[in-house]
């Protein structure tokens, strides 16, 4: 099965639908409830129920998610209702049209779940008509609408953000070791559209550290991430540097990276990290090792990038 551990846990949601074409005669043994198995749409909704629940052992790359609330609407075809569902050419016949919806809270999405339930409910229905009815068909069963996850994330990736990356390390800047977490993540800045304008080494001086984080502020660089120096070490002194030179704080960034860190590692609670802005600059301190660098970006990419928008006096999205 596909990793999904870097992801965010975030809400999901889903909406499916499906149509099973009956007659005209089973819509009205429907309405008069004379058919022969009972109440239909109480058994097909826990059909999808069950279906729903039961998706990751019927596909086997579906990760077994939380499904936190799910509903169906059972309606008779109508070209009134469902003109924006369907082609024209769908109203000369009968049927019942089946909408499922879900929301999960979780790493990956909850859309299968959504049209497994869909076309169980389809098939439960089927299940109970065809003892009087030959003409059954299910079908135009898909998706309608996703969110959460990467289907969210392309809001906060419509503009490049210029970007700076800045390594604080006296072993680095000596040569004494190559850097590996400015590269990691300038690599991801890209990939989430980030524009990396700067990326430079230099050792864990408090004073070299804040001029060129205010050089950089008045070049007007949007985002600044520093890497190195966040740990208990008597040479750390990134965070300190950091914390005297700026405006505001934004410890909700750092909150998220650490809770996402713990996750993985309880060392993630030994970091010091800070986050704030400085004008219209957001300044983020990261971990100096490669994973802790990549994790707290994981944790907060793209959805810092919204923080640009505050600072210039916009509201959330």
């Amino acid at each position: 099965m596909r990793d999904i551990s870097h992801k965010q846990i975030t809400l999901r949601t889903a909406r499916a639908v499906a149509i099973i074409f009956c007659s005209e005669k089973s819509i009205d043994l429907i309405n008069t409830n004379e058919l022969p198995k009972g109440n239909l749409f109480d058994v097909a909704r826990a059909a999808g129920f069950l279906g729903a629940k039961l998706t990751p052992q019927l596909l086997p790359h579906c990760h077994p998610v939380t499904i936190d609330g799910m509903k169906f609407s059972f309606e008779f075809l109508n070209k009134d209702q469902h003109t924006e569902l369907f082609d024209n050419e769908i109203f000369s016949r009968t049927g019942i049209v089946i909408l499922a919806e879900a929301k999960s809270i979780g790493r990956t999405g909850i859309e299968m779940e959504t049209l497994t339930a869909a076309s169980v409910a389809a098939l439960e229905i089927y299940d109970m008509l065809k003892p009087v009815d030959t003409a059954l068909e299910i079908g135009h069963i898909r998706l309608l609408e996703k969110k959460g996850g990467k289907s969210d994330r392309s809001r906060y990736t419509e503009e490049s953000p210029t970007c700076a990356v800045l390594v604080c390390s006296d072993s680095t800047a000596r040569g004494e070791r190559e850097d590996k977490s400015g590269l990691i993540i300038s690599e991801m800045l890209e990939q989430v559209n980030g524009n990396v304008i700067h990326y430079k080494i230099l050792p864990d001086e408090k004073d070299a550290i804040q001029q060129q984080i205010k050089d950089w502020v008045a070049e007007d660089i949007q985002f600044i991430f520093t890497t190195g120096g966040t740990g208990l070490g008597p040479r750390d002194n990134t965070v300190s540097a950091v914390k005297e030179i700026l405006e505001r704080d934004a410890d909700g960034i750092t909150e998220a990276m650490r809770t996402f860190g713990q996750m993985r590692t309880p060392l993630a609670m030994m970091s010091r990290s800070v986050a704030g802005s400085i004008g219209k600059t957001m300044i983020i301190t990261l971990p100096g090792s490669s994973n802790g660098a990549k994790e707290s970006l994981e944790a907060i990419l793209p959805g810092v990038f919204h923080a640009r928008k505050m600072l210039e006096g916009g509201g959330h999205c």
